[in-house]
C-alpha cells in the first residue's frame, strides 16, 4: 500500500507587518523556500512533479499563479508545474493534503507543498476590494467578520477576556523560551535582507514574540470590533510575512533515492462549519481525523492548533478535553505571527521539528478557516 512521507520541511523567519521581510516581493519569498527545501533534502528539483502553493490574497504580487512563478524563480526546470490554492488560513495545510493525495493515488511520487503571504505588501482583503458579497449568500447566512465571530465564540463557550489575555501571554512566553533555547534554528532558513539605510542583515529569528508584554499591557488594549468587546490585537494573531515548504514523497521513491522518510502523513480531514461563527471547525475536524486514524486524544504527543484568536484554541480545549500541556508547546500565531497562506506549512514545519526534538510519535495539526471550514492532519514520526 502506498504511503505519503515527509522528507524535509523549512520556513522563513516570520516577519512583523512592515518588518524585515516587507522589502521582499511575495514571489521571491516563496521561491526561496522552494529552493531551500530541495537543497536541504539533496533532491534534484527536476524530480519534483508539482508545486502546490497556498496563498489567500491572490492579487498583485500574489496573483497570476504565484505557485508557478515561485517555481520558476527557484530555478526549478520548466517541466515542473505549479498551482495556487485558497482554503483561507488553511491553504498550505490543504497543499500538504493535495500533495499526499496525489502520491497516494499513484499520480505522482514527489510534490512540494508550500505557502506564502506577505501581508505587508499585499494587504488582507485587497483581493475583494470594492466587491460586495452576493445577496444569494447573505440571504442564507449572516456573514460577519472574524473578530465578531470570535466575540460570539467567547460568549458561547464562556471564555473571559482574562482567559484570552492569559493564553496570549503564555503564547509569547513559550515562543520566547523556544527562541532562547534555539528550538527554531533547524526549521528556519536565514534570509539576507536589505535595510532602509542600504545595509544588509541576516534575518533568522521570528520578529513577533514580545519579551516585554504583560497582562497589564494586554488588559489595556481596546477591542476594534465591539464597544467593551473582549477580542483585541493582543489576543489575536499578528499580521505577518513569511513562507514555508514541505517536501512530500512516496515511501518507495524516497527509499529508491536513498532518502530517510521522517514522517508518515497518517490521516487528513477537512470539514465545513457554521459560516457565521466561522472558526469552530477545528472541533469537528479533530473528532473526524482521530476516528479516521483510529487514535484517541491521549495518543497524540503534540497538538498544533492555529491561534487565529485566543478564543479558538480555548474553545477547542473545552470541547475536546485535550491536555493543554501538549498544545502549541513553542507558542503559536499570537506570538509568532500568522502569514495567512504560509501558516499551514509553517505549523507543519514546527510540528515536525518539535516531534523530532522531543521523540514524540504522533502530531495533530488543525486550523480554523474563513467562511467556516477546518483542515486537520495527523503525522507519525518514523524511526
Amino acid at each position: 500500500m502506498r504511503e505519503a512521507v515527509i522528507i524535509e520541511a523549512v520556513r522563513t523567519p516570520i516577519g512583523r507587518r512592515k518588518g524585515l521581510l516587507s522589502s521582499l516581493r511575495s514571489e521571491d519569498l516563496a521561491g526561496m523556500v522552494l529552493r531551500e527545501v530541495v537543497k536541504r533534502a539533496g533532491v534534484d528539483s527536476a524530480l519534483v512533479e508539482d508545486v502546490v502553493m497556498g496563498c489567500v490574497t491572490q492579487v498583485g504580487e500574489q496573483g497570476f499563479c504565484i505557485g508557478r512563478q515561485a517555481a520558476l524563480i527557484a530555478d526549478y526546470p520548466l517541466h515542473v508545474p505549479g498551482v495556487t490554492i485558497d482554503r483561507q488560513c488553511g491553504s498550505s495545510q490543504q497543499a500538504v493534503h493535495f500533495a499526499a493525495q496525489a502520491i497516494l493515488a499513484g499520480d505522482m511520487d514527489i510534490v512540494v507543498a508550500a505557502g506564502v503571504e506577505n501581508m505587508s505588501r499585499v494587504p488582507m482583503g485587497s483581493n475583494v476590494k470594492g466587491t460586495d458579497l452576493s445577496p444569494e449568500l447573505t440571504s442564507r447566512y449572516e456573514i460577519i467578520n472574524q473578530g465578531l465571530s470570535t466575540e460570539r465564540i467567547a460568549q458561547k463557550w464562556g471564555i473571559s477576556r482574562q482567559q484570552m489575555d492569559e493564553f496570549s501571554l503564555e503564547s509569547h512566553s513559550k515562543a520566547v523560551k523556544a527562541q532562547e533555547a534555539g528550538r527554531f534554528e533547524r526549521e528556519i532558513m536565514p534570509i539576507k535582507v536589505v535595510l532602509p539605510d542600504g545595509s544588509e542583515k541576516i534575518f533568522n529569528t521570528d520578529e513577533g514574540p514580545r519579551r516585554d508584554t504583560s497582562l497589564e499591557k494586554l488588559a489595556g488594549l481596546k477591542s476594534p470590533f465591539l464597544e467593551n468587546g473582549q477580542v483585541t490585537a493582543g489576543n489575536a494573531s499578528q499580521i505577518s510575512d513569511g513562507a514555508a515548504a514541505v517536501l512530500v514523497m512516496s515511501r518507495e521513491k524516497a527509499l529508491a533515492l536513498g532518502l530517510k522518510p521522517r514522517f508518515r502523513i497518517l490521516a487528513r480531514s477537512v470539514v465545513g462549519s457554521d459560516p457565521t461563527l466561522m472558526l469552530t471547525g477545528p472541533i469537528p475536524a479533530t473528532a473526524k481525523i482521530l476516528a479516521k486514524a483510529g487514535l484517541s486524544l491521549s495518543d497524540i504527543d503534540i497538538f498544533e492548533v492555529n491561534e487565529a484568536f485566543a478564543a479558538i484554541p480555548l474553545a477547542w480545549l473545552i470541547d475536546t478535553g485535550a491536555d493543554p500541556q501538549k498544545l502549541n508547546p513553542n507558542g503559536g500565531a499570537i506570538a509568532l505571527g500568522h502569514p495567512l497562506g504560509a501558516s499551514g506549512a509553517r505549523l507543519m514545519t514546527t510540528l515536525i521539528h518539535e516531534l523530532e526534538r522531543t521523540g514524540g510519535r504522533y502530531g495533530l495539526q488543525v486550523m480554523c478557516e474563513g467562511h467556516g471550514m477546518a483542515n486537520a492532519t495527523i503525522i507519525e514520526r518514523l524511526d
